[in-house]
């Protein structure tokens, strides 16, 4: 057994007349962000994270915004596809998500009151405890596109646990 870290990062644009939509938690705000499918930026940071652990590529190369079977697709239903991936990836089918850890970059809305949400509904889907999710949210001090309100960033981290080539 060999252990795993990867790390994904995205970034969407904010706009009107769009749901906000993160770790598959609605958010009510003025604007939502731009994307292809439903642009759950924490979500999407979070899969390629997986994904780099397995060394899978990205989800531009497995879910690219030129295939119209993804507009306006569910991130989190996404992101389970991508457990699967990770799963086949495994000599054996094996693999166990040691923990996953998301930073989202927002100036606003003010997310804490739907970190738990968050949370639960990415626990959910990668099928493991919540203690192993850790779900967190930062402004930029009206620094940078994020900190203008311009659009919302994510990083996140991962270890995974199976067996490799």
């Amino acid at each position: 057994m060999s252990i795993r870290v990867g790390n994904g990062y995205d970034v969407h644009k904010l706009v009107p007349e769009r749901a906000l939509i993160l770790c598959g938690t609605p958010v009510p705000y003025e604007k939502g962000l731009l994307g292809h499918s439903d642009a759950d930026v924490a979500a999407h940071a979070l899969m390629d994270a997986l994904l780099g652990a397995a060394a899978l590529g990205d989800i531009g190369r497995h879910f690219p915004d030129s295939d119209e079977k993804y507009r306006g697709a569910d991130s989190m239903k996404l992101l389970a596809e991508v457990r699967d991936m990770i799963g086949k990836a495994a000599i054996d089918g094996n693999v166990m998500i040691n923990n996953v850890d998301v930073t989202i970059i927002a100036q606003a809305p003010r997310l804490s009151p739907y970190i738990k949400q968050m949370k639960t509904n990415t626990a959910y889907t990668l099928g493991i405890p919540e203690s192993r999710v850790n779900i967190k949210a930062t402004t930029e001090e009206g620094l940078g596109f994020t900190g203008r309100g311009e659009g919302i960033a994510a990083f996140a981290t991962c270890a995974i646990e199976g067996r490799f080539e």
